[in-house]
């Protein structure tokens, strides 16, 4: 299925950096809490991200990530994800995040 390209446009992605990454222990699915800075025009916004796998909190800390940061806020049980964190399957069908291969200010948008 196509989109027109107008339509792209209206996804707002952006890099941010992850400030803190705490366990999500009433998840269904085993999670992280993130809480990704993006920059001054943005600030701080927070995802739930199912990314237990491949992932350990510790190396969370300063890694930049790309999100989806105009979708509407998801309630995901007690705590409010305000953006989507993006990411790919491994060979295993776990999360992969994407991110930049170098640091790039945090805010950027993806085009």
């Amino acid at each position: 299925m196509s989109i027109p390209f107008d339509d792209f446009m209206k996804v707002d992605i952006r890099i941010g950096t992850i400030i803190d990454a705490q366990d999500f222990p009433e998840a269904r699915k085993p999670a992280f809490k993130l809480f990704i800075d993006f920059g001054e025009e943005i600030g701080q916004k927070k995802s739930s991200a199912q990314i237990t796998k491949n992932y350990s909190r510790e190396e969370l800390i300063g890694k930049q990530v790309m999100a989806v940061v105009n979708f509407e806020p998801r309630q995901i049980g007690p705590f409010m994800s305000e953006v989507l964190t993006l990411g790919v399957p491994d060979d295993d069908g776990e999360v992969m995040l994407m991110q930049p291969s170098a640091n790039v200010p945090n805010g950027g948008r993806l085009y």
